[in-house]
């Protein structure tokens, strides 16, 4: 019979000498890809609003999306149930969080957005805006007249 130690380092020893699982596929897509499947927004969005899936499924944590508006068109007071990281890819957005000033978003800008936090935003006229926006639960939007509940 071998010793409890000998079986955990056997383990191990098998542990480390095993393949690693395949990684998901690398991706590297543009907002103007013409292969993107864009989606509509909810429908309290303003028209010509419209949501690509980058990566992941929108149901579970963790997916990626690029989220486009037309120029001059306002966002009207929403919230998420997962917090989103966002990147500016092209316009300019005004972005306002309840309670908190103002901030204007320019190509390439950041801008984190708490869960359940109120927020509206405003595009620039002229170019769309779109929004690389990562969701750290599921993707969901819900207009400012519902209740965020903890």
């Amino acid at each position: 019979m071998k010793s409890p130690t000998a079986v955990l380092l056997a383990l191990i020893a098998g542990l480390a000498s095993a393949e690693p699982a395949p990684p998901d596929r690398a991706l590297a897509i543009a907002a103007s890809d013409a292969t993107l499947a864009w989606n509509p927004c909810p429908a309290f969005m303003p028209e010509g609003c419209a949501i690509a899936v980058l990566h992941g499924d929108p149901a579970q944590p963790n997916a990626d999306v690029f989220f486009r508006v037309p120029g001059g068109a306002t966002v009207p007071r929403h919230w998420h149930t997962s917090a989103e990281r966002i990147v500016l890819v092209s316009g300019e957005l005004e972005v306002t969080y309840d309670g908190q000033a103002p901030a204007t978003l320019t190509p390439g800008m950041y801008a984190y957005g708490p869960p359940r936090a109120s927020h509206s935003a405003s595009c620039a006229a002229g170019a769309p805006c779109v929004l690389f926006i990562a969701f750290e639960g599921a993707v969901d939007a819900h207009a400012s007249d519902t209740i965020a509940s903890p």
